[in-house]
């Protein structure tokens, strides 16, 4: 093979990975992760029966609806995605959104109100498809992480109160807020069924026990069948007019209906502002999701691909009677609690539902809700990162208020808005560090033939000369701290009109940071003395000579490294005062004593 064809065939496998990204894990497949994805994907689609089904009625659609936008999303969205296990589907907060900007327009559940959920999605996934290509999945670098594991415990607290009527057995409004969930179950505490209640704890007390026992043994499916049939005993023993214990119930026989969303001129202007605002919770929630199961499974999450894959997912969902979909918080999590070793395993979720759809769909009227919301307080538990909160608490007062803030947020405001609170505080704590880069007076080394410097403290300094090494980048935010930390030096010693700034530590400068080291150059020199540089980096030198700023600064200033710049800027200074100085930390010191 020539070398001419070597080089072809990378740069072709990469071009592949980047339109098929499921070519990347697919070789990785064999009977052990076939067999964990599998099982996972199991889990997934009896878990996403109910949920389905109430998100659905949430955003005003037919109940079959939150099942459709469960299947084709997802697996278009895990071949086309780059997580391993964010699997796309129906969430809360986007029925919620939808139903918010669709019912004004039509009546929830009319054809009319579907049509122009189908268009809505549609567009919801040109956007998204638009961004991904544009590569502004950049945008995702600006969720810390600190942010993801405040959001993802948030997230979990919410879908452990999401289903505390069911597990309770009370009456509480769907859509309710965390702190009323709370309210109400103080308020029923009289009323809590104890039939609902006893099928949940042994569904939950099943699940930990297997977990812990026999880790061989998929824990949720275990802790499911031994619910359900926990349910059907006392069902059959008291009867359910006694029991009240509620069941998935059955569900329509056949496959997503093909479907085709209304792209006229009228209807495209109607939809688009609306898609736009779900274009942006939607990635929001997805790539927050993906990185906060990433964190867990130690994957790098790539965002334009995640953009990309939720864009493809949503097009093609709207295709198949599917409404806008994001990454699910309840089925990612349970993903990746179940096992699941690659993206596959969502894609046999959406098979194993359309399965139950088209087989046992009668036999959903025996899944035991109570059991289900079981199931999700155990995947919320697995979701709180304890141990990551417990080093954050312990080693950054900044990044414990970020994480504080965004879980509050996250439980009393709103899902998507906690997440922008996260960004904000995250990138005001980011700008009040960078905006006080260190500035540190140092001395030269005592080593023999060094040519570095070290920390002033606890040495003698020069009564004419300061040298100070700045750590940090001198931009506009760093102005203000660093030429105050410049004119302090003079303020405190009149003597030291000449500075040294060691620059090994500046990253770049802005053109308002070489504005005001030209304007300080300037100064001192009316003083009678100067600033000098040395060691600056080639990219922050070249752009303080692109500027013309060296014209103010002096090209003389600038020193290489390894250079001898206090041998330069010794003769400087006045030979009076060096005559009676005491510090002598220079060799040319030495020479004037003798």
């Amino acid at each position: 093979m020539s070398e001419s064809s070597l080089k072809v065939a990378p740069t072709r496998n990469l071009w592949l990975h980047k339109v098929f990204p499921f070519l990347r894990w697919w070789p990785m497949q064999d009977k052990q992760t076939t067999r964990a994805d599998l099982i996972a994907g199991l889990t997934g689609a009896i878990i996403v029966l109910p949920q389905g089904v109430a998100f659905a009625t949430i955003a005003g659609l037919p109940p079959e609806y939150g099942l459709y936008a469960a299947m084709v999303p997802a697996i278009i969205g895990a071949l086309f995605g780059s997580s391993w296990h964010l699997v796309s589907g129906p969430t809360t907060a986007i029925s919620i959104v939808v139903f918010a900007t669709v019912s004004p327009l039509a009546e929830p559940g009319s054809a009319q109100f579907i049509s122009l959920v189908l268009t809505l999605t549609f567009l919801t996934g040109v956007f998204q498809l638009i961004m991904g290509l544009a590569r502004m999945g950049v945008l995702v670098n600006f969720i810390s992480h600190t942010v993801v594991i405040g959001f993802t415990a948030g997230a979990a607290v919410l879908i452990a109160a999401s289903q505390i009527k069911n597990f309770f057995g009370i009456n509480i409004p769907r859509g309710s807020h965390f702190y009323e969930i709370v309210h109400q179950l103080v308020l029923q505490v009289g009323d809590i069924n104890p039939y609902v209640v006893s099928v949940a704890l042994v569904t939950l007390a099943t699940g930990i026990l297997v977990k812990k026992f026999w880790p061989w043994i998929p824990y949720m499916i275990a802790a499911m069948l031994v619910g359900s049939f926990f349910a059907l005993g006392l069902n059959g023993y008291f009867g359910n007019a006694v029991t009240h214990i509620m069941t998935v119930g059955a569900l329509p026989a056949h496959l997503p209906p093909f479907s085709m969303p209304d792209l006229s001129l009228d209807m495209i202007k109607k939809m688009a502002p609306s898609a736009l605002a779900v274009t942006m919770l939607a990635l929001t929630e997805a790539v927050s999701i993906a990185r906060a199961v990433a964190v867990r499974s130690e994957q790098r999450i790539d965002g334009n691909q995640e953009f990309v894959g939720q864009g493809l997912s949503n097009i093609f969902g709207s295709l198949f009677s599917g409404y806008a979909s994001s990454g699910s918080f309840n089925r990612s999590g349970l993903n990746y609690a179940a096992g699941a070793r690659t993206p596959l395993a969502a894609v046999f979720s959406a098979i194993f539902l359309a399965a139950t759809l088209l087989l046992v769909a009668p036999l959903a009227a025996y899944l035991p809700i109570p059991a289900m919301a079981a199931i999700l307080f155990l995947v919320a538990w697995g979701l709180i990162d304890f141990h990551h909160i417990h080093s954050i608490f312990h080693t950054s007062r900044a990044e414990t208020a970020v994480l504080v803030t965004t879980l509050l947020s996250t439980l009393f405001v709103e899902l998507e808005f906690a997440i922008y609170v996260g960004v904000m505080l995250s990138m005001m704590l980011y700008l009040a560090r960078t905006s006080q880069p260190t500035v540190v007076q140092v001395v030269p080394s005592a080593e023999e033939g060094a040519y570095h410097f070290e920390d002033a403290k606890g040495h003698a300094e020069c009564p004419q000369f300061s040298m100070a090494r700045i750590n940090g980048s001198i931009f506009f935010g760093a102005v203000d701290h660093v030429q105050r930390s410049l004119q302090q030096i003079d303020e405190l010693n009149p003597q030291q009109k000449n500075v040294l700034v060691v620059g090994s530590g500046i990253n770049f400068v802005d053109v308002a940071g070489a504005e005001m080291l030209a304007q300080e150059a300037k100064r001192r020199r009316k003083m009678g003395g100067g600033l000098y540089f040395y060691r600056l980096k080639e990219s922050v030198y070249n752009f303080l000579k692109q500027g013309h700023y060296l014209k103010d600064i002096g090209k003389d200033c600038i020193f290489p490294a390894k250079s001898n710049v206090i041998s330069a800027i010794y003769k400087t200074l006045d030979p009076e005062i060096c005559r009676n100085c005491k510090a002598r930390i220079f060799k040319e010191c030495q020479a004037v004593h003798h």
